[in-house]
């Protein structure tokens, strides 16, 4: 069954599998194919869609996104140094069946090839992991990028 699973006032835990379909209501006066379910936060979930497009979706929905699994230290660090940059990040924790589904890392990101999560997708690409995250800052193109993005104002 899908379902939100609260885990801090900062972090979404969202099951991403498709639910079985059900049948139509008798009684039901709505038109509309596609069931929709908004979550606080601005989340949306259309529970027609499969857990790859899911993943696409909330990508391109956010500027910058997170997904890891729960209890990740490395995703403790990333959201840590994004915040003291100013951004705060959408973070969605992933089951192991659902990290499958996220796109592939970058190539150069070698160490997020064999773990793909975390990864830190910012304005619609995949950054890679905490490696390749403070590789870009410390190359000063993190900001950059960020402000690139409407993630942050300067």
């Amino acid at each position: 069954m899908q379902s939100l699973r609260s885990c801090s006032s900062d972090v979404v835990q969202l099951d991403l599998t498709p639910l079985p379909p059900t049948p139509p209501s008798s009684s039901s006066s709505n038109n509309n194919p596609m069931s929709t379910t908004t979550i606080s936060g601005g989340l949306s979930i259309d529970e027609e869609e499969s857990t790859e497009t899911r993943i696409r979706r909330l990508i391109s929905e956010h500027p910058v996104i997170i997904f890891s699994r729960s209890s990740c230290c490395m995703c403790h660090v990333m959201k840590k140094l994004l915040a003291t940059i100013g951004v705060h990040p959408t973070v969605i924790e992933l089951d192991d069946h659902e990290i499958a589904s996220l796109p592939p890392p970058p190539a150069h990101d070698s160490l997020s090839s064999r773990n793909p999560a975390p990864a830190v997708f910012i304005g619609g690409t995949c950054v890679g992991g905490l490696e390749s995250l403070v590789a870009l800052h410390l190359s000063g193109h993190l900001v950059p990028k960020l402000v690139e993005v409407g993630a942050l104002w300067v």
